[in-house]
């Protein structure tokens, strides 16, 4: 079962949740680890980069209290470890009632360029990893029929544009996997919310996106991605007026499409 007696010291009526955020040591990703534990949720945090992992664990660990977030190195392609550190984290957790996939990389392509190993790189990291780690959770969640699974996607997932064609592309498919697990999967009693968030103000960002708009921090991003896991919610753009930007820009006909340069 995903849900035991155990308590957060803040909260000590209540029984403490537990999730597992991927991608965690920075960004959206350490955003959400920060916005779990002050709304009294156990965390694993798990990311390549073990020295932010621990920095962060330490720091949130001293502000809410110890044993509160726990930090495990990991790379997202090494998938024939996953599923017996899904089982290590889940027993050390002591259960399991959310799991957010936020890992991703975005090298920098200039148009004209088709690198394969960056290319691979997006698709490992981006798609092949969180269907690793999802799979491992759905599985889990449809035999305890409950749980909420996330997935960060992006907003750039929903056209296939010049200047990012499989960063794009690993989007999409990562979106179009989370709707085939919600409707597997929500007749077991279990949730799936794909979030597309805009420009958040990250490393990526930083590296991809010569021009902004509508730039919102982490903080904000992980509130409002908590905000939309709460309530079951499908499809979530972050903040939500992307949603009708988007829902303009997938009604451009192709052969106008193709001519712009975004």
């Amino acid at each position: 079962m995903t849900s035991t007696t155990t308590t957060s010291p803040t909260r000590p009526l209540e029984p403490q949740k537990r999730a597992i955020v991927i991608g965690a040591s920075s960004g959206i990703g350490a955003a959400l680890v920060r916005e779990l534990a002050h709304n009294g949720y156990r965390v694993a945090a798990i990311a390549r980069r073990e020295a932010k992992l621990q920095e962060l664990a330490d720091l949130v660990n001293t502000a809410v209290s110890p044993q509160t977030v726990l930090p495990y190195s990991h790379n997202v392609t090494n998938y024939d470890e996953i599923p017996a550190l899904f089982q290590t984290i889940v027993q050390e957790l002591g259960g399991l009632d959310l799991i957010i996939y936020n890992a991703g990389v975005q090298p920098p392509v200039t148009v004209g360029e088709y690198d394969f190993a960056k290319d691979r790189k997006m698709i490992e990291v981006n798609l092949l990893g969180a269907i690793a780690w999802l799979n491992q959770a759905a599985l889990r969640f449809e035999r305890a029929k409950q749980g909420q699974i996330v997935g960060i996607g992006s907003v750039a997932g929903d056209r296939g544009r010049v200047g990012a064609p499989v960063y794009n592309t690993s989007k999409a498919g990562f979106a179009t996997y989370l709707e085939s697990l919600r409707n597997r999967l929500t007749r077991h009693g279990v949730g799936v919310t794909t979030i597309k968030p805009g420009f958040v103000d990250t490393v990526l960002l930083a590296e991809n996106a010569s021009k902004t708009f509508w730039v919102i921090s982490p903080q904000q991003a992980a509130s409002q991605i908590l905000k939309a896991a709460n309530r079951h919610k499908q499809t979530v753009y972050v903040p939500g007026r992307w949603r009708l930007l988007m829902l303009i820009i997938r009604h451009i006909p192709s052969f106008i499409f193709r001519r712009l340069s975004f």
